[in-house]
């Protein structure tokens, strides 16, 4: 495995930010099945073998560097055709069915601007310049994301319809395409060669110590190693199984052990082997579809030992802290007066309020607002010309009736560049009226519909046909009809249409109008029907062309009253929520006015307008003040503006037009379009109206548009940016024409200043200055004033960015049906700093924009309210960070500048999101530089950290109707992960800096175990100790007491007294019997075996040999024969005929290991191991194999007894949890003790029937197949799994049909269960399936009990009868195989739920369900009659008290001997089976089961009438995952991962080297993996307070589980490192 990594410091100063950080690139090694190349020589980094150093240091670089994470990234020889092909395959070619001559057009036209940048800014570009010029002489590497090659050339299936000329531009984006001129571009030295092979360096903000993520000299030991040269695998013997658990150090051992293990990491790396492969006792029982069997997902990955060291890959730090319950939940609570218990005394500071604080920290340093508390700005008094209509209405019967009715009112320019359509004011007149009629009549009056006066009506209209929406909406207003604009619902998918169907359902429409081409256009069904969009009412839809007239005598209904609805325009808020806005007939009027007064309009005006006429100051200045003033206006629709930029100047220059309504995007693209400059002319133009003055960013165009067309005869007065919104509608608009000293304002502001709520001046060559325009006066006749952002509303000083409010008539209403948020928007009651009422009784109305009042009166806004992003206390807006994004070589990396910008809350505060449209040329290398300088310059511009840096293809973002990027919904697919991005970049080190406290050990305060325990006793804490029930003399057959003492001899005991007693029967997939054998049989059968043994395998007494069978009969016989004859039998699991390769080397490990002289089996089994497969294996000879299919007829002459109980009886060998190959010694005592234990607590007789559906090879499943039967007698229904996944009901049926009571299954069973039936209850039911004879259903498990699974199995099963109370769980490991279980007459199973914080510091805390932070926990059944278990300190051996999570330590009969070794037993051995207390009962032996949990007294009663004490498993103590101090436990990240995403189908999480690692099983197309990575880091940081280093998306399958349907997160861990697991993506988290 060869590694790349290079190694630098993080130095970070307060005041000037010199950081660097370290970057590690990962390559890893691809099978060769997958023909994948791999070139490690990629510009990305050198190509000397000296730079690399081992993988696993490499990761513990990642960790200790601050968070500074990794980025793997294999690399191929690709050309540029390859990444077209990744975005444009399978979608037709743009402009493919375009004419020559409107491709020749297009060419030209991007030749034209091909030096365009959006908003671009000199100075920004200086400043990102300077913030990348600093790393330019620094070593330069990238950690770049493993993507597999399919990714790569993927493509998500509903992309092509993006592709399409008409859709590849947005209203706030830029249409050339090539590189970046000099205005555009960077420095020279950024183009150089040079630069292009080395990437430029991304260092982070430096991240806090209290992040945990080492000590900062950690990575020193290993930063200067070069890695050995590859070294042969060698053949090694198998290493001796390790128990499932190790030794922790002592407290004072920490910081030598830390410097150790850190110090000696390459070196112990270097010489690291390939061990044979580990052996497995598992089965392929599946959970789940689309598994490869489970054999496959144990043993896929070779090179591992059979048995490992087990280390603790943590630091023991420890820590105090207290937690609290919001204040919602504890209201919760005290108003259902639950009861309340007595807290728990807990020993760690509670960090919640500290993860506030941190988020919204106070700079004592930071600047503050020192001006005048201000005073409202007025407005100059309106004054109304004489001569205007009394109305807006009025004026179309005005300007339609008189002699000029043949004027011109609005004229559309088609996409040739020809008036095509005109509209005279007399045309105006008659079709408005027309229109009228028809709505109240044939709507009104033939019930085609329900409208009357004041309702609402929908005016669906395109955005090139101005002339029908201007008719309607007049119309509607003389018709007393409120109008309510909307876009064309195109798709079923239109980002945002759902909110618009909300508006049209609250504003009660049930009316649409449009005209007869649009209404073609919309989707229909197949009975010719308008689709039914989501989310929106029932509409009737009415074509406004070619209606009747009306009569003569028909008169137009009178007039409404004035503060009666106009029209209501809708207002999308940050989170895509659409609000209506209701403007009365009184403010329209008063707005006209306004707007006539203040850009001095008269009558026969010339006006172009290229914006959306239907909203906002398209639809104020071209629809109502265009008519009101008898104007003629000039309409550009934007598919025109795409073809031809310069088209608004051509109409200019054309018909001498004195307005333009433009954005300052077109005042860009009219800059790009030089050739039709010589032609274009501005003398008329005397008021140039720029709609977005208000974006901070629109000063970079006014100036370059003024400088460049100034000599064709613009002048400077003539533009007019101005500042609205849909609430406040103009809010202010500079006066064309006037000049002196304040009429136009600008200011250099300090940014950082900005940030804090300040304004600063900055100096005019300050890189991190922000230089505004004004927006303009107040309007007449009304004022404004400033108030704070946050909380009550009071005045905000003179320095001081507030929210901008306006008062006057000119202003929306209200939010139609909206009352409470109509109150707090459109009711402002300013208040002065001591809290008491601005003079005055007017109310304000908030705007939505963000600034401050200068100079004269003139308003300056530097935000808006939506695009306002809160990091850290500091406050940014989304438009400047988009402006710095733009300036990092745009156009080689960005498509047409289509970036969105946007924020969302973890962990207590806001992290920025960047997502960009990147270039189908664009490399995945050039890719990932491009966002390493964007990380570095916002970095060094803005002082805050970008927390996702997403690309996605080209047109990939949702548009609005005029092409724009439509930010709520990227943010709702983003949020939801079907965004599908193309590359992701995270770095939640660098930004989260809120993380807890870590938790660290006091060596100085070192408190012994026997303090602890007096602590516990003087506060009155129960030590955690309990008992299961004395076995005494409670069995009283007399036979089983007087003659038979082990396994071997009942069986023969009961073959003579109960010879003909069906002991087993074993059912095949259809629920038939295939075999049955009675006590008898069963004797006489293993008589055979045992003779055999002896005659062709010349047994020897106390040899082992290899039983592997199938599951059935024939196993548990020759289980029985090697009793028999003294020998010791193996369980062993037969080899997977679809997957030898692995199998047979596992067949082969255990064999070896177990040192076994024979191996019994059956034909079938015997040709897989002697097949031509074998050559898979090592190419040793198998121990001799004999066939026990042809047994001979003969009866032993004796059978061999135990001389003492302590003989091994049989050998268990099984993999844990932990992914390690443990055997365990049974003796003949034991194996006699577990049945006995088992036989009391289940009430086991002959008269009973026992389902198992388990694998009998190992654990509680051997027991319960091959010994508990014969011991109590009963009858058991053996079940494979295997059959199972080839009928699901085989199970239940099976426990219907024998109506038992007592049935054991594992989760794997239970799983396929409730999957696979869950749609076929009512079948089961007819078939007569009934479970109400199901007294308890046990599932046998080493982990802790899934209470999610379980709960979903009861209540779906519920309808066939089966209990609630039935089902339960049961707990062993391989000290004792059966620790808990239960038992026919035990309590309930309980559940509690405890603080899932608390179990991080190791205590225990009991919440109420549904508290915050609170997980559910099952006991695991009931202790085993002669089972005592005690809570201990695993690094001190101390007793806990019931408060503290600790090892669980069992001391019973049937505990194992010990571990069956290569070498014998070791120290280990003696460890984990002869552990004692060094508190309270120190002279009891216990074993250790390597398993954390803890005990709860509950109110229960047992049988004996003791209070029950139940057992609570929380998690293996080796799977633990220890970071930052803290322990987590696996189960629980895995939980939260697996509800991130619906396509998730699985997921495991282990650590090394002080990273996260999180593997998900994708269930989906391989493009949707990169969705994942931000939704995962999200989510786990939110919920356990840690960051995820490394996020491995692989296909279904891959996580390997045993054969009890538990994860092997361990050999998860061995295939990652060894590079085995074949991802579709790596991500490293920075």
């Amino acid at each position: 495995m060869t590694t790349m990594t290079a190694w630098m410091k993080i130095r970070r100063s307060r005041g000037k930010r010199n950081s660097t950080m370290t970057f590690q690139m990962v390559t890893s090694r691809r099978k060769d099945t997958r023909k994948r190349k791999r070139d490690f020589s990629s510009p990305m980094s050198p190509r000397d073998p000296s730079q690399a150093a081992s993988h696993h240091a490499a990761l513990h670089a990642h960790q200790q560097s601050g968070g500074a994470s990794s980025r793997c990234r294999r690399s191929e020889h690709r050309s540029v055709t390859t990444h077209e092909r990744r975005y444009l395959s399978g979608a037709p070619q743009a402009g493919g069915a375009a004419s020559p001559s409107t491709r020749s057009r297009r060419r030209a036209q991007r030749r034209l601007t091909r030096n365009e940048s959006r908003y671009h800014s000199e100075v920004r570009q200086e400043a990102v310049k300077e913030a990348l010029a600093q790393y330019q002489s620094r070593p330069k590497n990238l950690p770049l994301p493993s993507k597999r090659s399919s990714v790569m050339t993927a493509r998500s299936p509903d992309r092509h319809h993006r592709d399409s000329d008409s859709e590849d531009s947005d209203e706030d984006s830029v249409t050339a395409e090539g590189s970046l001129g000099s205005s555009g571009g960077h420095s020279g030295s950024q183009g150089t060669p040079e630069v292009t092979r080395t990437p430029l360096l991304l260092p982070p903000p430096q991240v806090p110590s209290h992040s945990g993520m080492g000590t900062p000299g950690s990575s020193s030991g290993s930063s200067h190693h070069t890695p050995p040269h590859p070294m042969q695998q060698k053949q090694q013997q198998p290493l001796p199984p390790i128990p499932p658990h190790s030794n922790r150090l002592s407290n004072g051992e920490d910081d030598e052990r830390t410097r150790r293990e850190l110090s000696e990491m390459t070196d112990l790396m270097r010489n690291i082997t390939s061990f044979p492969q580990p052996p497995d006792v598992t089965n392929n029982t599946g959970g789940g579809n689309n598994r490869p069997p489970r054999d496959d997902r144990i043993t896929r990955y070779s090179g591992l030992a059979p048995g490992r060291q087990s280390s603790s890959d943590s630091e023991n730090w420890r820590g105090t802290g207290r937690w609290k319950v919001s204040n919602k939940i504890q209201q919760l609570l005290n108003t259902l007066k639950r009861p309340k218990r007595r807290p728990l005394p807990e020993f760690y500071l509670d960090d919640e309020e500290d993860l506030e604080i941190a988020a919204n920290p106070k700079d004592p340093n930071a600047p503050k607002p020192e001006g005048m508390v201000m005073t409202p700005a007025r407005g100059e008094q309106l004054v109304i010309p004489a001569g205007l209509p009394r109305s807006v209405e009025d004026a179309v019967y005005r300007y339609g009736s008189s002699s000029g009715y043949k004027a011109p009112v609005a004229t559309i320019l088609d996409a040739n560049g020809k008036l095509s359509v005109s509209l005279t004011y007399g045309k105006l007149l008659s079709r408005s009226q027309k229109m009228a009629y028809n709505l109240l009549t044939r709507l009104g009056g033939r019930g085609e519909g329900n409208v009357m006066p004041g309702d609402r009506v929908a005016l669906v209209y395109p955005n090139n046909d101005p002339v029908s929406f201007m008719c309607a909406f007049y119309a509607c207003l003389q018709a007393g009809l409120v109008p309510v604009p909307i876009e064309v619902p195109l798709s079923r998918r239109d980002a945002g249409s759902q909110q618009i169907g909300f508006l049209l359902g609250s504003c009660g429409v049930s009316v649409a109008l449009t005209s007869e081409a649009c209404f073609k256009g919309i989707p229909k069904t197949s009975a010719g029907e308008v689709v039914s969009f989501k989310g929106w009412p029932k509409l009737t839809w009415f074509i406004t062309d070619h209606l009747p007239k009306p009569p003569k005598d028909w008169q137009i209904p009178p007039r409404h009253s004035d503060d009666s609805a106009a029209y209501i325009e809708y207002s999308t808020d940050k989170d895509g929520s659409v609000k209506g806005v209701v403007v009365t007939r009184s403010a329209m009027l008063a707005h006209c006015r306004t707007l006539t007064s203040a850009c001095n309009y008269t009558e026969g005006e010339v006006a172009v307008c290229v914006l959306d006429f239907k909203r906002e100051v398209g639809l104020w200045h071209s629809m109502l003040c265009s008519v009101f003033n008898g104007m003629h206006v000039i309409f550009i629709p934007y598919s025109v503006m795409k073809v031809n930029p310069a088209s608004w100047m051509q109409m200019i220059t054309r018909f001498k037009a004195s307005i333009a309504i433009v954005k300052s995007r077109d005042l860009h693209w009219g800059l790009l379009a030089t050739k039709d400059h010589k032609d274009v002319s501005l003398q008329s133009l005397r008021l140039l109206l720029v709609a977005d003055g208000a974006n901070p960013w629109s000063l970079s165009s006014c100036d370059q548009f003024l400088a460049v067309f100034q000599s064709k005869g613009l002048r400077p007065d003539a533009i007019c940016p101005c500042a609205s919104s849909p609430e406040a509608l103009t809010v202010s608009v500079r006066r064309p024409g006037h000049g002196g000293a304040n009429a136009v304002g600008r200011g250099v502001l300090s940014m950082q200043g900005l940030s804090f709520g300040v304004v600063r001046v900055d100096q005019e060559n300050s890189l991190t200055s922000l230089t505004l325009q004004d927006c303009g006066q107040v309007l007449p006749g009304a004022m404004i004033v400033v108030i704070k952002l946050e909380g009550v509303p009071f005045l905000c000083r003179t320095d001081e960015v507030g929210e901008i409010c306006v008062a006057g008539g000119a202003v929306g209403d209200q939010y139609w049906g909206l009352q409470g948020m109509t109150n707090n928007t459109f009711k402002v009651q300013p208040l002065l700093l001591d809290s008491t009422p601005m003079n005055g009784t007017s109310t304000y109305v908030r705007t939505g924009l963000l600034g401050f009042l200068g100079p004269g009166g003139l308003v300056f806004v530097c935000g808006s309210r939506d695009g306002l992003m809160t990091v850290t206390g500091r406050k940014h807006n989304t438009d400047d960070i988009i402006a710095t994004v733009l300036a990092v070589e745009p156009m080689k990396f960005i498509y047409r500048g289509r970036i969105a910008v946007f924020s969302h809350k973890v962990l207590r505060d806001e992290r920025i999101c960047v997502i960009a449209e990147q270039r189908p040329d664009c490399s995945e290398e050039e890719s990932f530089q491009w966002m390493s300088r964007v990380l570095q310059a916002v970095d060094s511009i803005h002082q805050v950290g970008i927390y996702c840096l997403a690309l996605v293809p080209p047109n990939h973002l949702p548009k609005t109707p005029l092409g724009g990027i439509h930010l709520s919904e990227t943010r709702k697919k983003f949020l939801e992960g079907s965004l599908h991005p193309a590359n992701v970049l995270m770095c939640p080190h660098t930004c989260v800096t809120n993380l807890p406290k870590p938790r660290e050990v006091h060596h100085g305060n070192y408190v012994g175990p026997a303090s602890v325990m007096v602590g516990n006793l003087v506060q009155g804490n129960r030590l955690a100790s309990a008992q299961g029930r004395d076995m005494g003399l409670m069995d009283d057959e007399d036979g089983m007491r007087r003659h038979p003492q082990f396994i071997a001899d009942i069986l023969k005991w009961r073959a003579s007294t109960t010879e003909n007693h069906e002991i087993l029967t074993l059912l095949n997939s259809k629920g038939q019997v295939a075999t049955s054998l009675t006590c008898a049989q069963l004797h006489k059968k293993a008589e055979r075996v045992g003779c055999l043994l002896l005659e062709k395998g010349h047994i020897n007494t106390g040899d082992h040999v290899a039983l592997i069978y199938p599951p059935g009969v024939d196993l548990i016989a020759a289980f029985y024969g090697c009793l028999y004859v003294g020998a010791v039998p193996v369980t062993i699991r037969p080899p997977h005929p679809q997957n030898l390769q692995s199998t047979v080397n596992t067949v082969r490990t255990v064999v070896d290991v177990s040192k076994s002289s024979i191996i019994l089996s059956t034909l079938t089994v015997i040709k897989l191991l002697k097949s031509k497969e074998e050559k898979f294996d090592s190419g040793k000879k198998w121990a001799p194999i004999l066939d026990t299919d042809d047994l001979p007829k003969k009866r032993l002459p004796s059978i061999y007894k135990a001389p003492t109980p302590e003989m091994i009886a049989y050998l268990d060998f099984s993999v844990s949890t932990t992914g390690m190959l443990a055997g365990i010694k049974m003796s003949h005592g034991a194996a006699t003790s577990l049945c006995l234990s088992m036989k009391v607590a289940c009430e086991l007789y002959p008269s009973r029937v026992v389902a198992l559906c388990l694998d009998p090879y190992c654990g509680l499943g051997l027991a319960l197949w091959v010994l508990s039967s014969v011991y109590s007698g009963h009858q058991s229904i053996l079940i494979p799994p295997g059959e199972v996944e080839l009928n699901p009901s085989l199970w239940l049926s099976a426990v219907s049909q024998y109506k038992v009571r007592d049935t054991f299954c594992s989760y794997g069973v239970m799983e396929l269960c409730t999957k696979g039936l869950g749609s076929s209850i009512t079948a089961l039911k007819q078939r007569g399936v009934n479970l109400s004879c199901v007294r308890t259903c046990v599932v046998v498990a080493e982990e802790r009990p899934r209470v999610q699974l379980t709960s979903s199995f009861s209540k779906l099963f519920s309808g066939l009868g089966l209990s609630p109370r039935a089902v339960s769980t049961s707990f062993g490991c391989r000290v004792n195989v059966a620790i808990c279980l239960q038992g026919a007459s035990s309590p309930d199973p309980t559940t509690v739920f405890v603080d899932l914080r608390s179990l991080r510091h190791d205590r225990v805390t009991l919440v109420e369900r549904g508290a915050p932070h609170s997980l559910c926990l099952m006991e695991s059944g009931k202790l085993l009659p002669g089972v005592k278990v005690v809570i201990a300190n695993p690094d001190t051996k101390g007793q806990c008290s019931d408060s503290h999570l600790g090892e669980i330590w069992v001391q019973c009969n049937h505990n194992a001997s010990g571990y069956f070794t290569v070498y014998g037993d070791d120290g280990t051995s003696n460890d984990h089976f002869n552990a004692q207390l060094v508190t309270g009962s120190t002279g009891e032996v216990y074993a250790r089961t390597g398993y954390l949990g803890f005990l709860r007294r509950t109110e229960s009663v047992q049988a004996d009438g003791e209070l029950h004490d139940a057992v609570f498993v929380v998690g293996a103590l080796d799977e633990t995952v220890i970071l930052r101090g803290m322990r987590y436990h696996p189960i629980d990240i895995e939980m939260t991962v697996m509800r991130c995403h619906k396509k998730i189908s699985e997921c495991a999480v282990f650590s090394w080297t002080n990273l996260l690692v999180v593997v998900v099983e994708l269930d989906g197309a391989e493009y949707e993996a990169l969705d994942l990575v931000p939704l995962i880091t999200s989510s786990v940081l939110e919920e356990h307070q840690v960051i995820v280093g490394v996020i491995v998306v692989v296909d279904p399958g891959v996580v390997p589980i045993n054969s009890r349907g538990e994860k092997q997160r361990m050999h998860l861990r061995d295939g990652f490192l060894a590079d085995q697991l074949d991802p579709i993506y790596v991500a490293y988290n920075m």
